[in-house]
């Protein structure tokens, strides 16, 4: 791919939105970025990715973190300044990538070549997938939803002056519910496409 292309894929817990990122990111032939960032992170700071990934996508603890001459003592703000750093790293080297979530579409907001898209689902749809994908009762695959929206909702709105979810963000914003994942995929395909061809 000659011109760079960033797509960024925010999502509902249960919405399918990383499978629909990587259909994108297949469809494209372009690498996808997710919690593997943190494995590569762990190879150059020589640390124990398990280490990382405890803190990934989890809000700050106020209570329990200091500033010390700039400093944060907080693992969750070192560990998503580590991962905001690495995305800006390979965009300023001009690689192509789809990324999900990690607040790229406000960490790369700069770069014109950056689109963001952010996937919904109806509850029904997201418990439906959650229990199967997951293997969880209904009771405890809608509580997971909850958990998890509300986790990523504080990260994000930690971090980003944009609101998560709020369709002012991204450049669309669809409910992967009405058409499934396989033609939800094929709708952002052609407005990627759409979009390339009207920037060149």
């Amino acid at each position: 791919m000659s011109e760079q292309l960033i797509i960024v894929v925010s999502r509902e817990f249960g919405s399918g939105g990383h499978l629909i990122a990587e259909n994108l990111a297949k469809r494209f032939e372009l690498p996808l970025y997710d919690k593997n960032i943190l494995r590569e992170i762990a190879v150059e700071k020589e640390v124990s990715v398990e280490n990382l990934e405890k803190y990934d996508e989890i809000p700050k603890r106020p209570l329990f973190s200091r500033r010390v001459n700039g400093y944060s003592n907080s693992p969750e703000e070192n560990i998503a300044n580590m991962q905001f750093e690495y995305l800006k790293r390979k965009a300023e080297e001009g690689e192509s990538f789809v990324v999900v979530g990690r607040c790229a579409e406000s960490v790369l907001t700069d770069y014109s070549c950056m689109i963001p898209i952010f996937i919904l689902g109806d509850m029904e749809c997201k418990i439906t997938r959650t229990m199967e994908v997951d293997h969880l009762s209904r009771k405890e695959a809608e509580a997971r939803i909850l958990r998890q929206d509300r986790k990523r909702k504080e990260y994000h709105n930690y971090y980003c002056t944009g609101k998560w979810g709020d369709s002012r963000n991204y450049d669309i914003t669809i409910n992967s519910s009405r058409l499934g994942i396989e033609k939800t995929t094929d709708i952002l395909e052609k407005y990627i496409r759409e979009k390339m061809v009207s920037e060149q």
